[in-house]
């Protein structure tokens, strides 16, 4: 399955970038840019869905990014805890399903806790999944898929693609159709590297905080008019 309702993707993966710099424009602090891309994604979540994208998946914090300064770290940290608590209702009014990709490791524990409630409380919900990218690394991923994988008694030496794919962080997000990244750089930054094996990409000069529901409608039908062929 490669098309969604009406030819649109079925998976968009959103290379979330442009936030910092997106504050320096403006003369901004760098947690006003943060906190623009935060409310971009609402927007852009719900317009991908009502596109009739059954699959969004969103980068907004690497494995690298803890090399940020600490207060910066901190700020991106308060506003995944409010994504997944105070802001959950906004997921929850729209019947959109939570899921969270990425390593547990070095995340604090009041974190963990919210995204196993947040996960709970919207597991049923139907008008779309929203896979946030947090923590996450595409070489770690496949790394800790093999790990899983050997501890759960696989032959490693009789490993298939097909076998693999069952260790991923939730493994029932399919492969992405279109990966888009905003802010002008051209480079996918370990994100998705197993599920992007035959991705469309997409590269935007706007900055994360300026996409709205419009360039969504351009991308999709950007999306359209490419011929996929998967090597045939």
């Amino acid at each position: 399955m490669t098309t969604g309702q009406d030819g649109a993707p079925v998976h968009i993966g959103y290379i979330v970038d442009g936030n910092r710099r997106w504050a320096k424009q403006y003369g901004l602090p760098t947690y006003e840019g943060h906190l623009a891309g935060y409310n971009a994604i609402q927007e852009v979540a719900k317009a991908t869905f009502d596109a009739g994208v059954p699959y969004m998946s969103a980068y907004i914090f690497s494995t690298e990014n803890w090399k940020r300064s600490e207060d910066e770290v901190s700020k991106l940290m308060g506003l995944v805890l409010k994504l997944l608590s105070s802001d959950l209702h906004i997921f929850m009014d729209s019947n959109i399903r939570l899921r969270v990709l990425g390593s547990r490791d070095n995340v604090a524990e009041k974190i963990l806790k919210e995204i196993h409630k947040a996960e709970e409380a919207t597991k049923d919900n139907t008008a779309g999944t929203l896979a946030l990218c947090f923590n996450y690394g595409g070489q770690l991923e496949i790394a800790e898929a093999v790990q899983k994988a050997a501890v759960a008694g696989e032959d490693m030496r009789q490993i298939t693609p097909r076998v693999l794919e069952q260790y991923l962080y939730a493994s029932d997000i399919p492969p992405v159709d279109l990966i888009v990244r905003s802010g002008g750089d051209q480079r996918i930054s370990n994100f998705m590297l197993w599920r992007a094996a035959y991705s469309e990409l997409m590269f935007l000069d706007n900055a994360w905080p300026d996409m709205t529901k419009e360039d969504v409608s351009g991308i999709i039908e950007e999306y359209k008019t490419r011929s996929r062929r998967f090597g045939k």
